[in-house]
């Protein structure tokens, strides 16, 4: 919304706009498994509370950048209040909080962000219209103030996770295990790693590309247009169908049903044309609805509440660096293959699903799995 105005009164081109935001997504993921540890050491309060004041700081200093060093510096700062105040430092607070219970939790905060977009891009443009896209930096930073802030200030204190509390105490709705197929804790960290890394380079790419994507497809525009704004809805239909049906089975269940979302949906674009563009917006935005969940859910569910912050920071730490590249590479292949670089996105789809496939659980939702008990897979 402001990257274009931006350019033009600092007198830079519009993509070195875009630039300072991916060197921000990559500090991101530098940020994260620093900002996790934070949170199981001290909680999600004082974390979230610092990246409040670090976000108006960042907007504040771009709103007042007048040079492209001046830009990134700005977008330097954003790129460490990234890394510790989204879904992950959000996911990792509620863990602190809530433990094995956390599912429905990380649902609710998925359900609420799904209209971030929604929300946010209409203001931003309409405050970049009254006030100059300055003006809707200062604003944004006032509501980080005058709003984050606070809401921050006012969640619970959390009490330290023990090692014997993570195993032994609690009610679980799921239980937890490493998986006997990934037999080592670092082979499971890597197939996640994947999987996280893949469906976001997807996820990133459809949004920086649909539009385009959705015409070499042989779409008209307003047909491009219309199809863009089924994904917003389908993702929190998705996000709904967790929090309702899908809460009662295992996360990874609902995971590799979300994972294949996406390549039936492209399968479809690509073999009938344009004519299931809207069936391949719905699919591929529940799909994606449903994944952002699993991110937050499936390390729970595997590995536990204990170290969880830490062990997301470095899970996504791939993800973020895939995040930033993949406008750009998805671009190329765009320009070379037109509709065909869905192909690209449907592979990587069908490999998050084979390594989600790999995984086990040794328990059954609803089963708490302790030391001393039979092996139960899923």
């Amino acid at each position: 919304m402001l990257a274009q105005p931006m350019a033009r009164e600092i007198g830079i081109a519009t993509p070195t706009v875009f630039a300072a935001f991916s060197l921000a997504l990559v500090l991101s993921a530098i940020v994260g498994p620093w900002s996790g540890r934070l949170i199981d050491r001290h909680g999600g309060r004082p974390v979230l509370m610092g990246t409040s004041v670090l976000f108006a700081a960042a907007l504040l200093a771009l709103g007042t950048a007048d040079s492209a060093p001046a830009l990134f510096a700005a977008w330097g700062l954003m790129g460490i209040a990234m890394g510790s105040g989204l879904y992950e430092a959000a996911f990792a607070t509620l863990v602190r909080l809530y433990g094995h219970d956390s599912r429905n939790a990380i649902t609710g905060i998925t359900l609420m962000a799904g209209f971030a977009s929604t929300i946010g891009w209409p203001l931003s443009a309409w405050l970049d219209a009254r006030f100059g896209w300055r003006g809707a930096c200062f604003t944004w930073a006032g509501l980080h103030l005058l709003l984050g802030l606070p809401l921050n200030a006012w969640l619970p204190s959390a009490a330290p996770i023990s090692r014997k509390d993570a195993i032994e105490t609690g009610p679980a709705p799921i239980a937890f295990a490493v998986p006997p197929r990934a037999s080592s804790t670092a082979l499971t960290t890597l197939l996640l790693a994947f999987v996280f890394a893949a469906t976001w380079f997807t996820s990133t790419a459809m949004a920086a590309h649909l539009p385009r994507m959705m015409l070499a497809a042989g779409a008209s525009l307003a047909g491009a247009v219309a199809v863009g704004a089924l994904i917003g809805p389908a993702q929190v239909a998705g996000r709904l169908l967790e929090f309702g049906l899908l809460r009662r089975v295992h996360p990874l269940l609902s995971a590799r049903l979300a994972a294949l979302a996406h390549p039936m949906g492209a399968a479809a674009l690509l073999l009938a044309g344009p004519a299931a563009a809207p069936l391949f917006a719905v699919m591929h935005g529940a799909g994606n609805g449903i994944l952002t969940i699993a991110k937050g859910t499936l390390p729970l569910v595997l590995f536990g509440p204990l170290d969880y912050g830490s062990r997301q920071g470095w899970l996504m730490l791939p993800a973020r660096v895939a995040q930033a590249m993949a406008p750009l590479l998805f671009g190329l292949v765009l320009d070379r293959l037109q509709a065909g670089a869905l192909w690209l996105t449907t592979g990587l789809g069908m490999a998050a699903f084979m390594a989600l496939l790999w995984l086990r659980s040794d328990a059954r939702p609803g089963v708490r799995t302790r030391p001393d008990a039979p092996p139960r897979h899923f």
